[in-house]
């Protein structure tokens, strides 16, 4: 488990610096796209994800729903290497060396603050490149909502600096999901 906490700890740091955004008209994802040919409700619970199908077609729009009553919670997709064959699960089992390179292709990050709807701050929420994806939430556990939301908005790029126990991700808060052409 300590090894897992110091991995996830350095993939904390790499997504939370994808999480920043200056643009302020991200909101949940819509399919207006001609390429988004659906859209795929998943709800957030303390801690994983709910309803969220092992496969999905290309251009599929994501939307959250944070259900929890305390923890805010974030849809972080993460296009896995085409030559990666390890299930997500023994990825987060990796020292921080191995496991955060892995973490370079995040394609949308969603964040939804406890009992509300998320909004995209990185891409539109849609899944477009065909592949695997590690869906993970590395918001520290406990952390208060409002806190984390005006760090990351202050951040400039870097991690969001709030209190907290270890990411969710160490809760068990991540899944696979593969992208079809």
């Amino acid at each position: 488990m300590k090894t897992r906490t110091f991995a996830v700890g350095a993939a904390l740091a790499m997504i939370a610096a994808a999480c920043s955004t200056d643009d302020e008209t991200a909101s949940v994802p819509t399919t207006t796209d001609a390429t988004a040919s659906r859209t795929i409700a998943v709800e957030a619970v303390d801690y994983g994800f709910r309803g969220l199908p092992t496969e999905i077609p290309a251009g599929t729009a994501i939307t959250l729903k944070n259900s929890s009553e305390t923890e805010i919670h974030e849809f972080v997709a993460v296009r896995l290497p085409d030559d990666e064959t390890r299930t997500v699960e023994a990825l987060t089992q990796l020292p921080p060396d191995q496991f955060a390179p892995l973490l370079e292709g995040v394609e949308t990050v969603i964040i939804a603050p406890p009992g509300q709807d998320g909004f995209a701050v990185v891409g539109d929420g849609g899944l477009t490149e065909p592949g695997r994806y590690a869906i993970v939430c590395v918001i520290p556990t406990g952390a208060d909502p409002i806190e984390y939301l005006e760090a990351a908005a202050a951040s400039e790029g870097g991690p969001p600096d709030v209190a907290g126990g270890p990411p969710h991700i160490v809760n068990g808060m991540f899944a696979e999901i593969t992208v079809t052409p």
